[in-house]
């Protein structure tokens, strides 16, 4: 009777989350430069006319760039919550087995070393992310004791190994275009989003998402120590590895667009753990909300404090660091 009256709280506290993402998602398409009101959403949305520089501003810049947001930040909280849990780590980030580092270098090698286009730089910054991963895998076979620190370990050599080679690449690159181009990119922003690029990641996204849902009761059990997840009946290390792959393809297929974004698969999670006093995937789905909030309200801030946009980063760690130091005040 307990556990279902806490499941109810829970699947309150998701839909008013839902109603609050509504609302910012509402707000963020009525703010910018060309301003679009409430009442000229829902004439577009019903059907109605409205005047052709608005419905070309709300379908071609406002409701794509909104939409990537809402991705982004559910993609990455979810991504960051799958990870701390299988990690058992509450610090443990889409970083952890080198998908940004990854991604980064794919980034990198398509600005500094061939045509900088905004197509190459999203495909190959989502096959980095890919193959670092994949990579990450592959150093764990060279152990007979393939573990939660193994995995750890092979991620902060790919990561080494990526940023190394970044380094590299930034040192030879023209200083006026190319490495100010890496950097910018490093720094995340949704600027370049388009309804092709969306349309482009959401099948990779959706696979990504569907396969961590299928997962959804497994990912609980290796929050357990392997011994005991073994003793449950579940291939542990194959159960892990699917995950990875799952998580993978949703953080690749975002930052392959959005570029980097910090703090967001740290914060994300642990609001709604914060909010649900629980860690399971409806826990996961709230953070998923919550990171998607946070991305919408710092995207419209990005393009709206300034006559120029600030990199979405700078605002989501401004959010994120004050909020990490509050969490190290309340764990002491």
């Amino acid at each position: 009777m307990i556990k279902k009256s806490s499941n109810n709280n829970t699947y309150v506290q998701i839909y008013i989350g839902l109603l609050v993402m509504v609302i910012s998602l509402i707000i963020s398409i009525s703010i910018g430069r060309y301003p679009i009101s409430i009442k000229e959403i829902a004439k577009i949305v019903l059907g109605k006319e409205v005047s052709e520089l608005t419905q070309r501003v709300f379908l071609t810049l406002r409701l794509p760039r909104t939409l990537m947001a809402l991705l982004a930040g559910a993609g990455l909280s979810i991504s960051g919550s799958v990870y701390q849990t299988i990690f058992k780590n509450p610090l443990a980030t889409p970083d952890i087995i080198g998908i940004s580092s990854g991604a980064n270098l794919g980034a990198a090698v398509a600005i500094g070393l061939l045509s900088g286009r905004p197509i190459t730089v999203a495909i190959l910054a989502f096959i980095g992310g890919l193959l670092a991963v994949f990579g990450a895998l592959g150093l764990t076979r060279i152990t007979k004791n393939i573990g939660v620190t193994t995995f750890i370990l092979a991620g902060i050599v790919i990561g080494s190994i990526s940023q190394g080679l970044i380094m590299l690449i930034k040192f030879t690159a023209d200083p006026e275009r190319q490495l100010a181009s890496i950097e910018y990119w490093s720094m995340g922003s949704l600027a370049s989003v388009t309804d092709s690029k969306l349309l482009s990641i959401l099948p990779f996204f959706l696979l990504g998402i569907m396969g961590l849902y299928l997962l959804r009761w497994k990912i609980n059990i290796l929050s357990l120590s392997d011994q005991e997840g073994s003793s449950l009946g579940i291939r542990v290390n194959r159960i892990r590895i699917s995950v990875i792959i799952s998580a993978t393809l949703v953080v690749a297929s975002v930052v392959s667009v959005t570029g980097l974004i910090s703090f967001i698969g740290l914060i994300g999670p642990h609001i709604a753990r914060i909010i649900t006093k629980k860690n399971d995937f409806n826990t996961a789905i709230l953070g998923g909300i919550s990171g998607a909030i946070i991305i919408i309200i710092a995207d419209t801030l990005a393009r709206s404090l300034s006559s120029s946009e600030i990199p979405i980063s700078i605002l989501t760690t401004f959010i994120g660091a004050p909020f990490l130091a509050y969490l190290m005040r309340k764990i002491r």
